[in-house]
């Protein structure tokens, strides 16, 4: 899916005034049947099979808030397979309006920024909830690199206590290796499966403090998909299954090397050493020479993190890279308007456009996370910062990797600050 973009300066896009988003609308039943069937093709292609646990106890007219992971596009089409014809609203980034308005609002889609929740979101959700209406929620809010969770704030029990509806979740299972974003979406022939599970009543969710509603949730979104690849016996043989995987194993364990390894075909090469290592057809690791550090996709992904804490925690870290910028203010287009630096540190993200004339800080506090993606839009690897009035979207042009240590570099920063703050 591509994204209209449009090249202009900085003052001129300083100068448009963004339309007011409109109330999200609840979907009417011919909009949610033709949904279903659009969505059929896909479902049968992956053979979907869905287990549902406990769904009973939930009134066929009853709102509810409901929880997904988030893979692949092929979660919204899941959902509107799965929850038909229960009316669904799905709170849905910003940038997923860009082109496409119109088409964004019949679907139910509520309007908000990643990582937030706004005063008006939460009103929003209360609305549609108020008028009979499920409220469908990524809390992961950007796809996983790993195959494993992305990291969820503490709020996420706060919002569902406010709202004293059930909780449902949806966890899909073969979504994200049927089309990996690391891959650039190319999609396999692989089956997908769905668990759908009643996991708290209103009754259980008012007995229960956030940080316990919390931990529930975090027990459903315990998923690993390689795991599972191998538990299920899932052989993926296509030639260039590593293709693109050195966008998340860009540091080699061998010689501790960022930055110098591609994947290419069935192989992952860190050009600093040499050394060679192989994704095998059941998802494992294996180097071709030597010891093999990490067979398992997201222990490696998880000693990168620690790598980048410990980076932390000798104030060594530093991420200087040379950027194009691109700027969301509106649902109309992206507004590219041109190069600039893009520094994170121990005080957070700081922008600056080449000519000197845009100048942004996003403190270390403000996310317990950074938006950065993949191919974004099959447009490039990006890093994304702003506020709730404009969103600028960073393209590295450094060689190497940096999207994913980026997201785990702002991600342990957060706790060392926050837990600093409360210490102190």
């Amino acid at each position: 899916m591509k994204i209209p973009v449009k090249k202009c300066t900085y003052d001129e896009v300083k100068k448009i005034t963004p339309r007011e988003q409109k109330p999200a609308k609840k979907p009417n039943f011919l909009f949610r049947t033709l949904l279903k069937l659009i969505s059929l093709p896909d479902i049968w292609a992956v053979k979907f099979r869905c287990k549902k646990v406990g769904m009973e106890k939930l009134g066929r007219k009853e709102p509810c808030i409901i929880l997904m992971n988030h893979c692949s596009f092929l979660d919204l089409e899941v959902a509107q397979h799965v929850f038909y014809p229960r009316p669904l609203n799905i709170v849905t980034t910003w940038d997923g309006y860009v082109g496409r308005n119109w088409l964004m609002r019949q679907i139910g889609c509520i309007q908000t920024k990643k990582y937030s929740t706004s005063p008006k979101l939460l009103r929003e959700i209360k609305r549609l909830l108020g008028k009979g209406s499920s409220v469908l929620i990524y809390p992961e809010a950007g796809y996983s690199f790993d195959g494993t969770a992305t990291t969820m704030g503490d709020g996420l029990g706060k919002l569902v206590k406010m709202f004293g509806v059930p909780l449902i979740t949806c966890i899909t299972d073969g979504a994200y290796l049927r089309q990996p974003l690391y891959n650039e979406l190319k999609k396999r022939k692989l089956p997908v499966n769905a668990e759908v599970s009643y996991l708290l009543s209103p009754d259980e969710i008012g007995a229960m403090d956030y940080r316990q509603i919390n931990e529930k949730i975090a027990e459903k979104f315990s998923f690993d998909a390689f795991r599972s690849q191998q538990e299920r016996g899932l052989k993926i043989d296509e030639p260039d299954r590593a293709d693109g995987l050195n966008r998340v194993l860009y540091k080699c364990p061998h010689c501790l090397a960022e930055g110098r390894t591609v994947g290419l075909g069935e192989k992952l090469t860190c050009l600093a050493c040499g050394k060679e290592y192989r994704l095998t057809e059941y998802g494992k690791m294996e180097a071709l020479v030597g010891e093999t550090e990490f067979e398992h996709i997201p222990d490696w992904y998880r000693w990168q993190r620690q790598e980048v804490k410990r980076e932390l925690d000798e104030g060594r870290y530093a991420m200087n890279l040379d950027v194009e910028i691109m700027m969301m203010i509106d649902s109309y287009c992206l507004y590219h308007i041109g190069e600039g630096k893009l520094t994170h540190g121990e005080d957070g993200f700081h922008l600056v456009s080449a000519d000197g004339q845009l100048q942004f800080h996003q403190g270390a506090t403000a996310s317990y996370t950074v938006n950065s993606d993949f191919y974004w839009y099959q447009i490039s690897d990006v890093i994304c910062i702003g506020d709730m009035s404009v969103q600028y979207y960073c393209l590295p042009k450094n060689p190497g990797d940096v999207v994913a240590k980026a997201r785990l570099a702002a991600e342990e920063l957060y706790k060392i600050k926050t837990k600093s703050t409360k210490n102190g």
